[in-house]
């Protein structure tokens, strides 16, 4: 039985720990129904129903404003960004990587028809110092 107790307490030290944390650290407009000042002996002083009348002040529709104001967003629309789109959603990123690429692949070509011009170049000048060598694989059975 003494464990359950020290179980509890621990319980109770430790989510009264998160609640002040969490009350410490709310911003101005975070904190609701009592004043920061208030709360924090609440939290201390009401063992689990403190820390518990914290969390529940915090979350929307209890009496409290909605953090979006007074104006209704309706349902099918996204909430507004406020933070710059993932990289992979814009499109300006998406058309420089593709420039890019179209870059590297125009070079890469080009460095295989150099080569290519090179070796066939190569092959004909050994074919006209010795035409009668024939180095071409011969296909017969």
């Amino acid at each position: 039985m003494a464990r359950v107790f020290i179980l509890l307490f621990m319980l109770h030290v430790v989510l009264m720990a998160v609640a002040l944390i969490s009350c410490l650290s709310a911003e101005k407009g975070d904190v609701r129904a009592l004043p920061r000042l208030l709360w924090v002996p609440v939290i201390i002083v009401i063992p689990l129903l403190g820390p518990a009348a914290w969390f529940l002040s915090r979350r929307p529709g209890f009496g409290s404003p909605s953090p979006l104001g007074s104006v209704p967003r309706p349902t099918g629309t996204p909430p507004p960004r406020n933070r710059p789109a993932a990289p992979d959603d814009d499109p300006e990123f998406l058309r420089a990587l593709d420039a890019e690429k179209a870059k590297q692949d125009r070079e890469l070509f080009e460095r295989w028809e150099e080569d290519l011009r090179r070796r066939e170049d190569d092959l004909r000048r050994r074919d006209a110092a010795d035409p009668r060598e024939d180095r071409r694989p011969e296909s017969g059975a």
